[in-house]
């Protein structure tokens, strides 16, 4: 079973917007996949639009939690689930390859 791991600790912020400082508009994220000694990896960014009536949270009290929520969401399920099954294929490419180099000996 795969366990997937969304890192979105690194944003890109306007350090002054809407009469709030540190507003975040980007997030760099990785999601990781593993199962057993197995491993596969994505990357890429994604914009986060600031929601009219939402709350502000201040950049201090931001967690890696709230940010993958809010990246998952700007993203879309269909998006989500694309990632998530793309990291799958490439771990089920590794655990049984339909290819492998091998060198002739002497």
């Amino acid at each position: 079973m795969i366990t997937y791991n969304w890192n979105c600790k690194t944003v890109d912020v306007h350090p002054q917007e809407n009469e709030q400082t540190d507003v975040v508009y980007n997030v760099h994220w990785t999601v990781t996949g593993v199962d057993g000694d197995y491993s596969s990896s994505v990357i890429g960014t994604q914009t986060v639009p600031l929601s009219e009536g939402s709350t502000f949270i201040p950049f201090e009290d931001l967690t890696n939690e709230i940010i993958v929520e809010w990246t998952k969401e700007a993203m879309g399920e269909e998006t989500v689930a694309r990632i998530e099954t793309n990291i799958a294929n490439q771990i089920e490419a590794l655990i049984n390859p339909t290819s492998i180099t091998m060198t002739i000996g002497e």
